[in-house]
């Protein structure tokens, strides 16, 4: 009988549940998502109404949101808006990923992959461009990071809070408002 060999530097460690292969379902959120999209983000917080907004627009055909679920269990979401709101986008007619969010149980779980696949996948047939935003403290890192290997460059224009660059030498407060915006030929 051979005896268990001991582990290697923590090679041979069993890893964590949350790192197993899942199987990703994205699809166009509908109306009976928004009950379970506001129980499960009203932690961040995104209150009830703010989903409800967004199944109207998407209803609408203003706004595009795609949903991923995991084994029925809501996991995460992003918006795709054809029209941004950020003058330099909107002026080029390119369409802004917004809103990403992805809950912390399912994070590293290839939950944000498979949103960002779907959404580029959507974009690219309206658009040979996508834009993006992205926040600038330490939350945000991980998405900052995930965008820049995914191949996505920064707009030129710096920090941006509601759409305008930030002059040099202004103060700022570090919240979610700053961010630095970035795009990605697609085809």
């Amino acid at each position: 009988m051979e005896r268990p060999r001991p582990p290697r530097d923590g090679l041979d460690v069993v890893p964590d549940d949350r790192f197993r292969p899942v199987d990703v379902m994205t699809r166009t959120v509908r109306a009976e998502d928004v009950d379970p999209l506001a129980s499960a983000f009203a932690a961040w917080p995104k209150p009830r109404e703010l989903f409800e907004t967004y199944a109207r627009r998407v209803a609408g055909g203003t706004l595009d949101m795609v949903v991923a679920s995991v084994d029925s269990h809501l996991a995460g979401y992003l918006l795709i808006e054809p029209q941004s709101s950020y003058p330099p986008f909107a002026e080029a007619g390119i369409p802004e990923i917004a809103d990403f969010n992805v809950l912390r149980s399912w994070q590293r779980a290839g939950i944000g992959t498979a949103l960002m696949d779907e959404a580029e996948r959507r974009v690219a047939k309206i658009s040979d461009v996508v834009g993006l935003g992205v926040g600038l403290y330490s939350d945000y890192g991980t998405a900052q990071r995930m965008y820049v290997r995914r191949g996505y460059l920064p707009d030129g224009a710096g920090v941006v809070i509601a759409g305008a660059p930030v002059p040099p030498g202004t103060e700022i407060l570090l919240n979610d408002d700053p961010e630095l915006m970035f795009t990605k030929q697609l085809r």
